[in-house]
Formats: C-alpha cells, sequence, structure tokens
C-alpha cells in the first residue's frame, strides 16, 4: 500500500479497542480519565510524536497518530491506563495509513458506533482535536483530516435519516426504562453522575416520561445544580446518596468513577430497584445481583436492544458511505498534493535555473538577443513541462513515492525533509 503520509520518516496510525472485540471489564481497564489523557499527550510530546489524538468513551478507547511503529502509540496508551500490551493484543486492532484514515471517518461519522448512527463520538474527537492544538500535537495533516471527518458527519445525518429517532446509549436507556418499569411518570428515578451520559439521559428522561420525581446527585454539586436548573429537577447531596437508593425505583449511574460507587452493602431495599450501569469502568458491583430485588442492566445489554426504528436505519447505510468516499476522495487529493508539491517546485526552480545559465550563454554568443522574447518563450516551456509532471502525479494510477523519487534523481533535486 502507498504511504499516504506527510512524512517519509512516520505513518499514520490509528490503535485502540471498542465494544466489538473488547467487554466493558477491558474497555474499562483502558479508559482514560482527564488527568491521565493529559499525562498521555504530555508524555507523547516528550517522546517526539508529531501529531496525535486521544478519544476514551464508554464504547472505545483510541489513538489516532503519526508514529516510526504503531508500539510507540501503543506504549503510551498501556502507560496511561490499567491496560497491558499483553490485553491490548488480545482484544485491540491497529490501522494504517489509508486503512486509519477510514476507520476514523466510519467512528465520526455514526458506521462504527454500538448503536449504528449514534453521533455523540464526533463531539469526542472535535474535544480531542482541540486538546491536542493547545500543545502543539496537531499537525496541518491532522487538522484536515478531523475538518473532512465532521464535514461528513454532518452531510450524513442532515441528507440521509441513519440518525432518525435519535437514538444512542442515553436514548436506549430511557427506552428500556419505558418498556419494562410501569407507570413511570410516577416512579422515583435517581440518577448518580452527571457527565455526558448522565446528562443525555436525564434529558430523555424529562422529555420522555414526564415524571416529575428524578433526583440529581453528583460528587460535584454544582454542576447537578446547573442541569437540575434547566430541567427543573431536585439536587441532593453526595452525602444523602444511602437515603435517596431507598426511595429509587430507578437508579441510573452514570459517572466517572475508576471503580464502583455502588454496591450491595449500601443497598438497604424494601423494594424493587432498577439499576442501569451506563458507566466504563463500570461503577455497579456485580455483586449487587445476589440481592433478589435488584435488576442490574450495563449499557452493552442496552446496545443490544434493537427496535424497528434502529433497523430502519440499516438501509441508509449506503447514502452514508457514499459521502464518505466522495469527502474521503478530496482529503486523499488533497494530501496527494501536499505529498508531490515540494517537488514540483524545486523541479520548477531546477529548470529556471537551467534557463538562466543557457541566457546568460545566448547573451554573450548573440548581439542581436531578444532576451524578452527568450524569457517569455522559456518561462511558458517551463510551466507546460511542470504541468505535465503535475498532472501524472495527480492520476489516481500513478505511485506517487516511485514518481517522485525517479524525478528527484532524474532532475537531481534534493529530498524534501
Amino acid at each position: 500500500m502507498e504511504n499516504n503520509t506527510i512524512s517519509k520518516h512516520t505513518s499514520f496510525y490509528a490503535i485502540g479497542l471498542n465494544y466489538k472485540k473488547a467487554d466493558a471489564e477491558m474497555r474499562g481497564k483502558f479508559s482514560i480519565d482527564a488527568q491521565s489523557k493529559s499525562n498521555l499527550l504530555q508524555q507523547a510530546k516528550i517522546e517526539g510524536i508529531e501529531s496525535l489524538i486521544v478519544t476514551s468513551t464508554c464504547n472505545r478507547t483510541e489513538i489516532y497518530g503519526f508514529a516510526q511503529h504503531p508500539f510507540q502509540l501503543i506504549k503510551l496508551l498501556c502507560e496511561n491506563s490499567k491496560g497491558t500490551v499483553e490485553d491490548f493484543q488480545k482484544v485491540a486492532y491497529v490501522y494504517k495509513n489509508q486503512e486509519a484514515i477510514s476507520h476514523l471517518f466510519k467512528v465520526g461519522t455514526g458506521l462504527d458506533s454500538q448503536i449504528l448512527g449514534d453521533f455523540e463520538i464526533i463531539s469526542q474527537i472535535k474535544i480531542a482535536f482541540t486538546e491536542s492544538k493547545a500543545l502543539d500535537l496537531a499537525n496541518s495533516f491532522m487538522e484536515r483530516l478531523v475538518n473532512a471527518v465532521i464535514q461528513a458527519s454532518k452531510r450524513i445525518k442532515t441528507d440521509t435519516e441513519i440518525s432518525s429517532g435519535a437514538t444512542s446509549v442515553s436514548f436506549a436507556s430511557v427506552q428500556y426504562i419505558m418498556k419494562n418499569v410501569e407507570n413511570i411518570g410516577e416512579k422515583n428515578i435517581l440518577l448518580f453522575g452527571t457527565g455526558k451520559i448522565g446528562r443525555n439521559t436525564c434529558e430523555n428522561l424529562v422529555k420522555h416520561s414526564k415524571n416529575e420525581h428524578i433526583t440529581l446527585i453528583n460528587r460535584t454539586k454544582d454542576k447537578a445544580e446547573k442541569l437540575a436548573g434547566k430541567l427543573n429537577l431536585i439536587v441532593k447531596d453526595y452525602a444523602d446518596l444511602h437515603i435517596e437508593l431507598q426511595k429509587a425505583d430507578v437508579l441510573v449511574v452514570a459517572t466517572g468513577a475508576q471503580n464502583p460507587t455502588i454496591d450491595k452493602a449500601i443497598l438497604n431495599l424494601k423494594k424493587p430497584l432498577l439499576i442501569l450501569d451506563l458507566s466504563i469502568p463500570k461503577n455497579v458491583n456485580i455483586n449487587v445481583n445476589e440481592l433478589e430485588n435488584v435488576t442490574l442492566v450495563h449499557l452493552d445489554d442496552l446496545s443490544q436492544i434493537t427496535d424497528e426504528t434502529l433497523e430502519n436505519r440499516k438501509q441508509h447505510i449506503p447514502a452514508a458511505e457514499a459521502i464518505i468516499e466522495e469527502i474521503k476522495d478530496e482529503f486523499t487529493a488533497w494530501m496527494n498534493g501536499r505529498k508531490y508539491a515540494p517537488t514540483i517546485h524545486a523541479l520548477k526552480a531546477k529548470l529556471n535555473t537551467i534557463k538562466e545559465k543557457e541566457l546568460t550563454f545566448q547573451r554573450k554568443k548573440l548581439s542581436n538577443f531578444d532576451e524578452e522574447q527568450a524569457e517569455l518563450i522559456s518561462n511558458r516551456i517551463i510551466q507546460k513541462i511542470t504541468n505535465h509532471f503535475a498532472n501524472h502525479l495527480k492520476d489516481e494510477e500513478t505511485m506517487v513515492d516511485e514518481s517522485i523519487d525517479w524525478i528527484q534523481k532524474v532532475f537531481q533535486i534534493e529530498k524534501a525533509k
């Protein structure tokens, strides 16, 4: 495969793991919180990584970036998470160059999401890029690629119905609650954690359940109050969690904690409780299943729920893929242009040097030498020659690297660094 990268010394890689091969426990090992991400980016800068972005969601943890070998990126991931290289080899993937580019397009447009058409990941990619750019870890290639993926995402949302019904993990959780809890509007719902999935779940609950008994608890109370203010909900202190648990009919856990925050020891229940754990790593200890009146559902279970809306989305996949191919082709043309442009400029400079030497020779030899006419003709010839080479390099059938090497050798042009 042709090496479609800016530098010949490095390749563009996508490394990571997702819901397809890694279960929630394994994804939890490789999840990266805000501090770990900051540490990873700083380490990448110290180790001379040219450009990379890092995403970590409930469904996947991935690094996209330039390296001489993918292990440079795998090492960064393992050293800044609880995952090991051995774990990575069992469940992860490594894509290179064009395959890595294609993977990012699929991820950013919801085609690789656990629930088809879930576009929440695109905001994570935007955030990841902004964080890397702030540390000068996002080169022009990465900026152009991320913008192309954002453009594809917007067009697919606008021009297809692949995201109809607003299905996402948070929406699927609300669907599950609505289908499995009778008289949901009269039940006590407790939301513990106000991260992105928690916020989205809460908004969907308010919208679809018409429930006025939703209570929010978050370790940082002001975050819960900000969300509650928008939705006119109740906020309780973190210290009141054990009391509110006894009142709840439904508990939605969506915290960013690295260890379980709910286990059977704090559940002194007198009535049935449905628990939805929307966290990665899991925030509800599996030992709650030992309590006979507890039903525990994890987000991986929710993603397997297929309804008519989700099935209908599949017929829109070809239209989405066509949009991706169109925008990806535009990106590839830009990328190849960046690759051969320095050589074309160098070729033109070389031809101009030859021209100047020949014009100087003719000036001395010919007494009636028409310098203006000679300059005009030779410049037109140089432009036509460079255009021929540029058109050759633009051709889809051209092996760009080999052609660039040939031009550099024939015209004795110093290789671009």
